[in-house]
Order: C-alpha cells, then sequence, then structure tokens
C-alpha cells in the first residue's frame, strides 16, 4: 500500500532528518493510489491501477544543493539517499538565489479527502463506463471517455522542525462523444474531490446531445461575436493568463503586469470591475493543501479584486530581495460571477456564438496574453435566445486581458480542472463582447 499513515510517513522522515550530516535537509514523502478506465468505440479498452510512492531529499552544504530520490523505504535505502544527496550537493555550484529551509510552520487542515472518492473499486468503474456506453449505443451514437480517481497523501519534514501530512481525493471524469458520421461531436467533463454526486448516466447526456445537435454544421464567416464560453471553454484561457500573476516576471517587464518605466500593475484598473479572482485552500468546492512546494502556508487571498490587480506572486527569493513577505503559493483559482447558468445566458443573448470547449491553445504574444486556440465538440449560433443550428468551428487569436474588459455577463462559476491535478478553478460561463474569431476549422 502507498498511503502511509501520519505516523508512518513522520517516522520515515524524521530517520532521513537524523541522518543526514549536511547544513540542512528537507524530505518529501508522497504516494499514492490511482485507478483508471477508458472506453473507446462504445467499449471498454483498458483499466487500471497504479500504486506508488517515492521520497524527495534535498540537502544543503551553505548555497550548495543536492537533491535524490528513490522509492525503497528500508534503513538502508533512507541512508542511500540521504547520501547520494549529499554527495551530489558536494559537487553542485553555489546556487546565487538559495533561500534556506522554511522555519517551522503551523497549517490549518483543509478538507482536501473524500472517503467516497477513496472507496471506489473496479467495479464502480466498470458501471460509469457501462453507464457512458448504454445510452449511446442505444441512440447509434459513439462513447470514447476517461475516469480517473484517486486518493493521496503528502508529507514532509526538515531540520528546523517544520512538518506537515495531509490526504487528498479526487475524481476526473471526461467524455466525448460522436455521431456515427463523425459530423456531430460533444463533450462533458467533471472535476470532483468527492464522488458522491457523480453521475455518469446524466453527464453523458449533455454530451449526447451536443453530438446530436452539432452534426451538419454550417459554416459562419470569421469576425468578431458576442459569445458565451462555458466553464471549460474559458478556462483553458484564463489559466494561461493566471501564469503572469508572477511579481518578478512582472518587476523584470516580462508580463503583461509589468508597468511602463519599472515596477509592476499592483493596484491598478486591469479588467473589467466586475472581475474578482482570488485563492483559498480551503473552499468547500475547491479545496487543496493548505501549503505550497516549499512548505508556505497558504491563504486565503484575493487576487483581483473589482478589476484591479491587488496582488502578486512572490517566491521566497524574490520577497526577500524586494522587502516583500512571502506567501504560500496559489493551489486553486476562484473567479465570482453570477447566478445564471449557460442555458440562461444564452435565452439572453439577441445574437452570439456558443463555444463548448476550447483547446490546443498557443502562446503568440507573452506581452499581452494574446493566445491563439480552437473551438471544439459543440459550436452553435444563437438568435433571440434561442440555439438556431451549430457552425464551423473557429479558429480564435485572443487575450483575456482583453477578453475581461469585454464582459456582458457572467453566470455561475463551477468546479472545471486546471492545468495540473492538483490545481483546480471555480470558472463562471462568460458572455463577451466582440470576441476575435480569425478562421475556419473544418474539424469536429
Amino acid at each position: 500500500m502507498s498511503i502511509f499513515t501520519e505516523e508512518q510517513a513522520k517516522a520515515i522522515l524524521d530517520k532521513v532528518i537524523a541522518l543526514s550530516k549536511a547544513d540542512e535537509c528537507t524530505a518529501s514523502l508522497s504516494g499514492s493510489i490511482s485507478g483508471n478506465i477508458r472506453f473507446a468505440l462504445n467499449n471498454v479498452s483498458t483499466s487500471g491501477i497504479v500504486d506508488n510512492a517515492d521520497l524527495a531529499v534535498q540537502v544543503a552544504f551553505g548555497k550548495r544543493v543536492g537533491v535524490a530520490t528513490i522509492n525503497e523505504f528500508d534503513d538502508a535505502a533512507l541512508e542511500r539517499v540521504v547520501r547520494r544527496a549529499e554527495d551530489l550537493a558536494r559537487l553542485a555550484p553555489e546556487n546565487p538565489e538559495f533561500v534556506p529551509a522554511v522555519e517551522k510552520q503551523t497549517y490549518k487542515a483543509s478538507p482536501t479527502f473524500s472517503e467516497a472518492t477513496a472507496a471506489i473499486t473496479p467495479e464502480y468503474r466498470a458501471q460509469a463506463a457501462a453507464d457512458s456506453i448504454g445510452p449511446c449505443r442505444a441512440e447509434k451514437l459513439i462513447a470514447a471517455g476517461f475516469l480517473e480517481d484517486g486518493q493521496s497523501f503528502v508529507a514532509f519534514a526538515n531540520s528546523k522542525g517544520n512538518f506537515g501530512y495531509q490526504k487528498a481525493t479526487n475524481l476526473d471524469y471526461t467524455c466525448t462523444v460522436r455521431t456515427e458520421d463523425g459530423r456531430g461531436s460533444g463533450w462533458v467533463g467533471r472535476n470532483l474531490q468527492d464522488a458522491t454526486p457523480f453521475k455518469a448516466g446524466q453527464d453523458v447526456r449533455v454530451a449526447m446531445r451536443k453530438a446530436s445537435d452539432s452534426a451538419a454544421a454550417k459554416a459562419l464567416e470569421p469576425g468578431k461575436y458576442t459569445v458565451i464560453l462555458e466553464p471549460a471553454a474559458a478556462a483553458g484561457l484564463i489559466s494561461f493568463m493566471m501564469n503572469f500573476f508572477d511579481a518578478r516576471q512582472a518587476d523584470e517587464g516580462r508580463s503583461f503586469l509589468s508597468k511602463k518605466g519599472g515596477g509592476n500593475k499592483i493596484g491598478e484598473q486591469v479588467y473589467d470591475p466586475r472581475v474578482n479572482i482570488s485563492a483559498d485552500p480551503w473552499h468547500p468546492e475547491a479545496p487543496v493543501m493548505p501549503w505550497d512546494d516549499e512548505g508556505l502556508p497558504r491563504e486565503k487571498t484575493a487576487v483581483v479584486e473589482n478589476g484591479k490587480v491587488v496582488n502578486l506572486e512572490y517566491s521566497r527569493y524574490w520577497a526577500q530581495k524586494q522587502g516583500k513577505r512571502a506567501t504560500g503559493a496559489a493551489g486553486n483559482l476562484l473567479m465570482s460571477g453570477g447566478t445564471k447558468s449557460t442555458a440562461e445566458l444564452v435565452k439572453s443573448t439577441q445574437k452570439g456564438i456558443l463555444v463548448t470547449r476550447t483547446w490546443y491553445i498557443r502562446m503568440v504574444d507573452p506581452q499581452t496574453v494574446l493566445l491563439t486556440g480552437l473551438t471544439r465538440d459543440g459550436t452553435f449560433y444563437i438568435e433571440n435566445g434561442e440555439i438556431k443550428y451549430p457552425v464551423k468551428n473557429f479558429r480564435f487569436n485572443e487575450s483575456p486581458v482583453i477578453m475581461l474588459n469585454n464582459i456582458e455577463e457572467l453566470g455561475k462559476p463551477v468546479r472545471v480542472a486546471g492545468d495540473e491535478s492538483s490545481f483546480v478553478m471555480m470558472i463562471p460561463p462568460m458572455k463577451l463582447r466582440d470576441f476575435t474569431f480569425t478562421s475556419l476549422s473544418d474539424a469536429v
């Protein structure tokens, strides 16, 4: 088993710290049990369980740092990995940006663990696949999808007395449904910490409907349109933008948040006043670990408030250099909105385009966060509050910074998966004006 109790994890970490002869030592122990099932062409293709645990040891002699990892935990293995890290540290050049290990911290636990998710069995996964495939087969549609669930733990300790331990769970489900002739495509995705509300048989109906409704798509002239981005469609653009909320990038002139003449745009109006973005490790629908990768406690933090940038992320090195207080890097992204669903935003739209999903997003200009990408899995023309017909997919060229200055209305935020397994977001559907589509795509 790869899920260690707090007592088991601490015993291993204490041994590692005691073995080290370096000036300082930090050890991180993590483990997970992850199950999955994949289906395509209305049949299960693969399933499996991955069970793993790893120990990483970082030591420092002055500003010389060495890191070694291992997945054995007997006394001889622990001795071996510590000596390997120390050997590497002695050979390493000095790191001019070295920051010592954090002092002893206090962490407030966050609700990252669900017994229901941890209890998922192979039979549960098989039933989820059957519930996705059965309705599609009955309506002559073709389903392809992936369900992955898991439980994990993280524990760490250092030679200054700091220690942390916590367990987490996660479930991620995606399903793409195609028409038999391949002309229509729909998609649905669910990302949850607690599997209790998950119902694959209900969720797949969303993808089925979009697949059927998106066949025989018409070509619409590229240009600027009012769009409604579903949360999954907006998430890709927003997460790209948030990568630039780093104080060092901004201070050094490498970000859209760099101020002309030097410095950053903290305190400046960058977005529509309705834009509010924050981070909160204890958010009930999107909890994350209460510490970051360096062991700093995370805090509930406003990032954008009424359109103004109020906080940037400072690494420990850059905070020290700039005379700022370092805080834990955000683990989630929470964007506030209104109360309306995507369907309700459609009803209030005279003319526009509904976008289910965006993909293949690439950076064009880091200074403006200009992105290019494609729509997929259901793009529809809206007229007089109704979806009139499907349209061919578009390539877009758009900056989320400009996009969030062209807001007409924001809906109710929902949880969506971020750009890494531990990163989650709450994103609302968005009605935006003047969204730029540059060309058509024949892909569905």
